[in-house]
């Protein structure tokens, strides 16, 4: 194939990502949804009322139970009923669907997954080097390695309740690229013609891919209230977005250092005050301060979520705004190449 036929193949197999990314995020809605309701003890909950009487349901709580029947019992119709009392009895059950929507939506996410990598590995053999030049090479891999990251702990500990959010930040991250950031298949200046491209920049992907997982996990952490038990339970978000960071940092870490190299070998100086290494290194700093608040002075739960949206914010600053907003010596990341 010609290399203006490998680009057009990466084009169609990015615009394919795109829908099977959605596809999959309906499944997973569909079972997040329609599945057995958490809560963060564990149980399954439901709160309905009658005269007198106030039934909380909450599955696993028998003697709760047989206590509360008694003291439906000892007032005969309800008028010695103590107010207030508390019934507790089994929910329904889910549909049985329910779980093999998520399980056709990881199928789709798989196979979302094959066509982002498709994409990325055409548009590489399009322009005879590693695909990601520009902006919308660089969004296109972070994309990849988010759905990856997401994949892979997959395989390791069921976290499909992740899973349609994972696949919208995807599908929208990649709708991003398509729509506002397209460039031509083309050469790069001189400054990426190096093997730190290689070693940097795909530092730099996969840290962000892992980053995304656990922002998305920060981001439901705080809009997932008391009664919302569709959601997953906060103790698994706070679980996931932490192992997230704790692998991503490192990563990141590597990719500073190996930037400053690069920037030493390009432009003879490992540090310039450049826009872009400024972010990064802030966002470094603030990933630091979370993981450090967790190890020595045991931050937890709302505050430790708090601190690591707001370094996910700088991350996202750091991968677009600064290539938008401001100049410097990256600029050639800028929109439009």
């Amino acid at each position: 194939m010609s290399a203006e036929q490998l680009a057009g193949l990466s084009d169609d197999l990015v615009l394919g990502a795109v829908l099977l990314y959605l596809a999959a995020m309906i499944g997973f809605a569909l079972e997040l949804a329609f599945g057995r309701a958490r809560t963060d003890t564990g149980a399954t909950a439901l709160t309905v009322t009658e005269p007198g009487v106030k039934e909380s349901v909450a599955a696993g709580s028998s003697m709760a139970a047989g206590s509360s029947a008694a003291a439906r019992s000892s007032g005969g119709s309800g008028e010695g009923a103590e107010a207030g009392a508390t019934v507790v009895v089994s929910p329904p059950e889910p549909p049985s669907w329910a779980p093999k929507a998520g399980m056709v939506g990881l199928v789709f996410a798989w196979v979302g997954l094959a066509a982002n990598l498709g994409s990325v590995v055409t548009r590489g053999l399009a322009v005879g080097r590693w695909p990601w030049g520009n902006m919308y090479e660089f969004v296109v891999a972070i994309c990849l390695a988010a759905v990856a990251a997401f994949l892979v702990t997959q395989l390791r500990s069921n976290v499909r309740f992740l899973g349609a959010f994972v696949m919208v930040t995807a599908a929208l991250g990649l709708g991003f690229a398509v729509i506002w950031l397209h460039v031509q298949a083309g050469p790069v200046v001189p400054a990426l013609n190096s093997y730190w491209i290689a070693i940097h920049v795909s530092a730099a992907v996969i840290a962000s891919g892992l980053f995304t997982v656990g922002g998305v996990s920060g981001i439901l952490y705080l809009v997932r209230g008391e009664g919302f038990s569709r959601l997953p339970t906060r103790t698994d978000l706070e679980r996931v977005a932490h192992r997230a960071i704790v692998l991503a940092f490192p990563v990141w870490t590597f990719a500073v250092i190996a930037g400053a190299l690069w920037a030493d070998k390009a432009w003879g100086r490992y540090w310039g005050w450049d826009p872009k290494e400024i972010w990064a290194f802030i966002t470094w700093i603030v990933y630091a301060g979370y993981l450090h608040a967790r190890a020595t002075a045991g931050w937890k739960g709302r505050a430790a979520t708090v601190v690591q949206l707001v370094a996910f914010a700088c991350l996202l600053f750091n991968l677009v705004g600064v290539n938008i907003f401001l100049g410097g010596l990256h600029s050639y990341a800028d929109v439009g190449g």
